[in-house]
């Protein structure tokens, strides 16, 4: 067994109690290396009267965050540390920097701190940056593992990260020391290594020093001034500290653990929870030093290399939650051995040596973990100018440089040049971060799974059945298995065999005292996607899919966010905000993007122009002006929200944004047969010439008044129906019986999302990110150039339309009888030239096909004659498989099923 150090008691003969405890030793003393809190003595300390941005934290993303705005100009900026910089969770990191991961923008903001910490910033101050390059080894217990990561090595091929699938012998010969007779095989990548994190902090701000920035330490922060503008909504004014008073509109919170004490002085929720993670330091090992870096997903433990000893961690299933004081800076806790535990046969098992090695330290200390284990970005929906930086799960270090970098964009220019909509705050609803419940479930959740493998469609277990709409159980005796979506519980399939699968309450995989769940079959049929290959399920999807083509289909889109735009002003803001013509009729429905400045697409969404109603429904509100009704997906309903808000609030237009999302439900009746299903319901007319495409009224549906806008997301004809919460399931109960006999069937989201792919359909945050123009994604339609009406983003999308597009979003298919999941390579003449954001496998084509934007490998524009003229290849797993591109959807490509004409 692995012994410990005689310096030290045995701690797991301890009593729990005793170990749980402030650690006595110095400070420093246990991680191995040497730490910045000796290196500042006593200076007379001295704060600015005003700053355009004030930086509250001096860790890695404080540090990374103002070396970035210094970096891009902004000199009147301050770096507030209570302490001394690194104090906290960053001085003790592990420092570890593995660069694949399951999301290009990751992939992208990795890649960036390692050439930032490994040339840049050396380059810059004439001082190490704390860079030492060992390589990394994933480990691969069995295939599906294995599976997962030649689909990571897949996609680093995009972003020039180098990387190999190696055999257990091959393994072998890259770390002598490594166990490899349980292996079904390794992910080698030579350029990854690990951070030194006083080194990489003392760059970061000498240089941003250098630039003109200035860092403060010993500083706390004692409150934050705010105000309230016209619009009712807190900004920041002020940054309050024990020597005096910034004047400031701009403060970021990268705080780490203590993130929600400086929220809480500004009136900011910040959703995160401290947990105690830990790794320990063994003596000198012969023959160890320089050896990669090794992460044994399966067994959730790291290995990394330290000099001429090793230290290992992991990710336990009972991580110990800890509140930490506010004073708390260069301490540590003592170990708790019963829980660190969990880790030790698994770091044995990879390297035996380690049973005959001694602990020479422990290092025990508080890391903020988040729900989703990303970190908490972008600024506050509660406070204007309050921005997140924090949250980031023991993964500060590795992805400070990237994520610094995009949040001085999003403070000095409005937005971030990537997708970070899976870090940006507004991800999350007011109703799930206000939940303490959920936040701790979740963190949780994220935690213990952290090493877990990554399948497309995984689902969680912790913080489930927050958001209900009013046909959950309806739908769930009709064998519906639910999927979370922004805390809303929406239909993922159905099963027929019998009634539906029941979320329990989350059992914290039986930690904590918690009785794990025994007979769980929702947990047993989420095991149903845990493969790379069919799931046991793609025939019941495919049934869904192919009944919608073929008859009729009911999906419950009722997650969806659903807004009144309304006031004196709301024409001027729908003319700015949208880039479609929102011009238009009463009556009329548009299908639009948001844009930022540089012309990307921020969000995308069917606007309906209303007529004023009695005011008696939900659905028919009773205003003054023009009235604009905005539908969009439920996951960014938030994040759209927000968007809109914020321009009407900069711009100080007389609007009103209502959300009504959780008031009224959304059933969306799509087939060849729908129109027969309603109009046996309804006296209104719905002949295409009495009720066209992209139009919507007020209905009368089995005795119920509901919006109906004929609109789809399927590529069908069909109608969503608009309900108040009281109408809803009379009206789902009278569509199944009038349905019944054109077989009419409840269908859910994995068809949805099978279904728009198939018929070229873009989806938000896949297809198309904020990264992503209209005119690079085939939405060329959706701007209104050739109108007078200017638009947010218009000069962008005028000066790339006549410099033409450097990428274009292509359907690509796939003959063999594959599975593609999304993020496999596209090879063109033998050359990488993209990836696909979204796969799946279309029915009605009987192939799988996917979604990707292709750049010329010289960097010159694309044309449909070089789209054409490649000979294409798609690579999944490791496999390339020939490919055919379409530069029309391969489905319906002149749209006439939506307009009901079914050939």
């Amino acid at each position: 067994m692995l012994r410990t150090c005689s310096r030290r008691l045995p701690a797991y003969y301890l009593p729990r109690s005793n170990r749980v405890r402030w650690n006595s030793k110095g400070v420093g003393e246990g991680v191995p290396y040497k730490t910045l809190k000796e290196q500042v003595g006593e200076q007379a300390i001295k704060v600015p009267a005003s700053a355009d941005v004030v930086v509250v934290g001096g860790g890695s993303l404080g540090a990374n965050t103002i070396y970035h705005l210094a970096k891009m100009g902004a000199t009147n900026v301050v770096l507030l540390e209570k302490d001394q910089l690194t104090a906290g969770t960053t001085w003790h990191t592990a420092g570890l920097v593995w660069r694949l991961r399951p999301s290009d923008q990751e992939i992208d903001i990795l890649n960036y701190t390692r050439q930032l910490v490994s040339h840049t910033l050396e380059e810059e101050t004439g001082i190490s940056s704390g860079w030492i390059q060992k390589g990394g080894l994933f480990i691969a217990s069995n295939k599906e593992r294995l599976d997962e990561y030649k689909r990571l090595m897949t996609l680093g091929q995009n972003f020039g990260v180098e990387s190999y699938v190696l055999s257990p012998s091959e393994s072998k010969d890259v770390h002598p020391l490594m166990n490899v007779d349980d292996m079904f095989g390794a992910l080698y990548s030579p350029g990854d290594g690990d951070i030194d994190p006083a080194g990489f902090i003392t760059s970061l701000t000498r240089a941003a020093s250098n630039k003109g920035a200035k860092i403060i330490q010993n500083c706390p922060v004692t409150g934050i001034a705010t105000s309230i503008n016209d619009f009712g909504v807190p900004f920041v004014t002020g940054v309050q500290t024990k020597y005096g008073e910034i004047k400031t509109n701009c403060v970021v919170n990268c705080c780490g653990v203590w993130a929600p004490a400086l929220g809480k002085l500004a009136g900011v929720t910040v959703p995160l929870v401290p947990m105690k993670h830990a790794y320990v330091v063994t003596e000198r090992i012969e023959g160890v030093h320089n050896l990669p870096n090794i992460r044994d997903h399966d067994s959730s433990v790291y290995l990394k290399t330290q000099g001429d000893a090793i230290s290992f961690g992991g990710y336990e299933p009972d991580p110990i939650f800890t509140d930490v004081p506010n004073d708390f800076a260069f301490g540590l806790y003592e170990l708790d051995w019963d829980v660190f535990a969990a880790h030790v046969d698994g770091c044995v098992n990879r390297m035996p040596i380690l049973a005959e090695t001694g602990i020479k330290s422990t290092v025990c200390g508080p890391e903020s973990f988040t729900a989703d284990h990303k970190p908490l970005m972008g600024e506050s929906y509660e406070v204007r100018g309050f921005y997140f930086g924090c949250g980031f799960n023991s993964s500060g270090m590795m992805l400070g440089g990237g994520c610094g970098r995009e949040l001085a964009k999003w403070i000095l220019h409005g937005s971030p040049d990537l997708d970070m909509f899976g870090y940006d705050i507004r991800r999350f609803a007011p109703s799930m971060t206000n939940n303490n419940r959920w936040v701790k479930e979740r963190s949780h959740e994220a935690y213990a799974k952290n090493y877990a493998l990554v399948f497309p469609r995984d689902e969680p277990l912790a913080g489930r059945n927050m958001r209900k709409d009013p046909f959950h159980q309806v739908l769930l005796d009709a064998g519906c298995v639910y999927q979370e979506k922004h805390g809303w519980e929406r239909p993922s399939w159905f099963d027929k065999s019998g009634t539906g699968t029941e979320v329990f309450s989350y059992d914290y995989y039986g930690s904590y005292g918690n009785e794990a769940h025994k007979n769980y079959p929702y947990r047993d049929k989420l095991e149903y996607d845990y493969t790379f290959e069919f799931t046991k399920h793609h025939d019941i999807i495919k049934e869904e899919c192919l009944t919608c083509r073929n008859s009729v289909a009911v999906f419950n889109m009722s997650y969806f966010g659903k807004f009144y735009l309304l006031g004196p002003d709301s024409q001027k803001a729908a003319d700015w905000i949208f880039s479609n013509d929102m011009t238009k009729a009463d009556g009329n429905s548009v299908y639009t993007c948001m844009l930022n400045k540089k012309g990307g697409i921020e969000g995308d969404m069917i606007i309906n122009m209303i007529d004023s109603e009695d005011g008696k429904s939900s659905v028919a509100p009773n205003f003054d002006g023009r009235g604009f009704y905005v539908t969009v997906g439920g996951a960014v309903a938030t994040y759209c929200f927000e968007h809109i808000r914020k321009i009407v609030e900069d711009k100080k237009w007389d609007c009103r944004l209502i959300d009504l999302s959780e008031d009224v439900g959304m059933l969306s009746v799509q087939g060849p047969k729908s129109r027969k299903v309603l109009e046996s319901l309804t006296s209104s007319d719905l002949s295409n010439d009495a009720f066209p495409y992209l139009t919507n009224k007020i209905i009368d549906i089995a005795g119920h008044k509901v919006r109906a806008i004929r609109a789809t997301f399927v590529g069908e004809l069909g109608w969503e129906l608009h309900i108040p919460k009281d109408s809803c399931v009379p009206v789902y109960e009278a569509l199944m019986k009038a349905g019944a006999e054109h077989n009419i069937c409840n269908s859910g989201y994995r068809a949805i999302d099978t279904l728009s792919l198939e018929k070229g359909f873009r989806h938000w945050h896949a297809d198309i990110r904020p990264e992503d123009t209209p005119l690079e994604a085939g939405l060329a339609f959706t701007c209104k150039l050739k109108s007078n009406v200017d638009f947010f983003g218009r000069d962008a999308i005028e000066k790339q339309k006549s410099e033409g597009l450097k990428k274009k979003l292509y359907c690509f298919s796939v003959d063999d009888h594959i599975m593609l999941h999304g993020l496999e390579t596209i090879w063109r003449n033998g050359e990488c030239v993209g990836f696909l954001r979204r796969s799946d496998f279309a029915f009605a084509l009987g192939k799988s096909i996917g979604y990707g934007y292709i750049r010329a490998p010289e960097g010159q524009v694309i044309t449909a004659d070089f789209a054409k003229s490649g000979k294409y290849q798609i690579e999944s797993i490791g496999n390339k498989f020939d490919a055919n591109i379409h530069l029309q959807s391969p489905f319906d490509p002149k749209s006439k099923r939506v307009q009901g004409i079914y050939d």
